[in-house]
């Protein structure tokens, strides 16, 4: 009797785009068939030995629609976008930037105790964000601030978060910027690398088994992709089959680890295949790429119930996060270069600006306006009391067990005991 075994290798979706002057852009669809292998060795066979050389092999294409001057790339498809969701996108980026320049400063006063910014990856914010339905679930790691705001997080509603004060939604329990709301389907961030990945394969089987239109994103670095939550989660997705995207920012540094002592393979796009699942890999700095692969990647896992990694090739112009210096493993003219040559603001505003939607005067009201909202947030945050002390043991069970009611009992004793060494005034 023979046992077959199913090994579904589906459709690797590229997005793919010749980058020479010459070529047509557009997306394409490249199809392997479903591959029946059974335990008799239904298998190609070849009398050859020959071991693959995987450095010779054809590398993924990048998706890209415009160039770095903004112009829209010949034969590349149509962005179809409006004047005034255009002018929004461009906003939210301002705001980003606002955020990060405004609360880097605040860390650098002590006046919060951490934060992370996001420069050079602002496209693949709100590229992908608006690629995807409010009904979706996203899961981000930490650098994914302009994902919350395009679906309205606001400028205070993150500035509580980070000084971690009475309206912050997660109580003053989190480091700052791990954002998270329930009404926006954002799940709180964790610290911890590669943990929302199964958690976003479970988030998906959610939707699958009730059979509603909506997936789940899931987003990470390319150092996270390193973990093995990463490789468990693409396992059980691609068997499982759920609607969902992995997309991985690979902005070319994991902390200080640049990606050439990360992986020898062809990026985190290339292993969609060992697994399994749909890939694409697009540029990252390309607002309208990412926006296109988002909503084409979202499409097939839906239509298909399956996975799709994406992989946004972007570049992290700031340091890892206030505690990192980056020039101890990177030098100033390569943050230069990639700051000059493919800024994915200054790409967008220069097709705005071809197009007759945006000029100084309104990038001036607008980064004044964006400035001065941030600044009015931060004052407003900083006078806001903490959160009671007593919500450090609320919201994990629907009922205190007896273990934490006798912890909370003992620390209210304490700070009861030692009043002059806990100052509870500003709670």
């Amino acid at each position: 009797m023979r046992k077959t075994i199913n090994c579904r290798i589906k459709s690797l979706n590229i997005l793919r785009y010749n980058l020479s002057s010459t070529s047509k852009a557009k997306v394409t669809i490249v199809e392997n068939p479903l591959i029946q292998v059974t335990a008799s060795g239904d298998l190609p066979v070849t009398t050859t030995l020959s071991v693959v050389d995987t450095a010779s092999k054809e590398k993924w294409p990048v998706f890209r629609v415009m160039d770095p001057q903004g112009k829209i790339l010949e034969g590349a498809p149509s962005p179809k976008i409006e004047k005034e969701t255009a002018q929004q996108m461009y906003r939210v980026m301002g705001r980003i930037q606002a955020l990060d320049d405004v609360l880097y400063n605040a860390q650098r006063q002590g006046r919060i105790s951490f934060y992370m910014q996001n420069a050079g990856e602002e496209a693949t914010h709100i590229g992908s964000a608006a690629g995807l339905h409010p009904g979706d679930t996203i899961l981000a790691q930490y650098r994914e601030l302009g994902v919350l705001l395009w679906r309205g997080f606001t400028v205070q509603q993150a500035t509580d978060q980070c000084f971690s004060n009475i309206s912050d939604l997660g109580k003053g329990r989190q480091m700052p910027v791990h954002y998270g709301t329930k009404e926006l389907n954002f799940q709180t961030i964790s610290s911890p690398l590669a943990t929302q990945l199964p958690q976003a394969v479970g988030a998906a089987y959610a939707n699958k088994l009730k059979k509603v239109p909506n997936i789940s994103v899931v987003y990470f670095g390319e150092g996270a992709a390193s973990e093995g939550d990463f490789h468990a989660a693409l396992n059980f997705s691609a068997t499982l089959e759920t609607p969902m995207i992995f997309f991985c920012r690979n902005n070319g540094y994991a902390i200080s680890t640049p990606t050439k002592d990360q992986f020898r393979g062809d990026g985190i796009v290339s292993r969609a295949a060992g697994y399994g699942v749909h890939g694409i890999r697009v540029d990252g700095n390309d607002l309208f790429a990412v926006k296109m692969a988002t909503e084409e990647a979202r499409r097939i896992a839906l239509e298909k119930s399956c996975p799709v990694i994406i992989e946004a090739m972007t570049y992290r112009r700031g340091h890892h996060s206030t505690s990192d210096d980056s020039t101890r493993y990177r030098s100033v003219s390569e943050i230069k270069h990639w700051q000059d040559s493919f800024d994915p603001v200054v790409r967008f505003r220069a097709y705005m600006e071809n197009q007759g939607w945006w000029n100084n005067d309104m990038e001036v009201e607008m980064r004044d306006s964006e400035r001065f909202a941030v600044l009015n947030a931060l004052e407003t945050a900083e006078k806001k009391q903490k959160p009671p002390v007593e919500e450090l043991f609320t919201d994990v069970y629907h009922e205190k067990p007896p273990h934490l009611v006798e912890q909370e009992l003992e620390l209210m004793e304490h700070i009861a005991k030692y009043p002059d060494h806990y100052n509870s005034s500003g709670h």
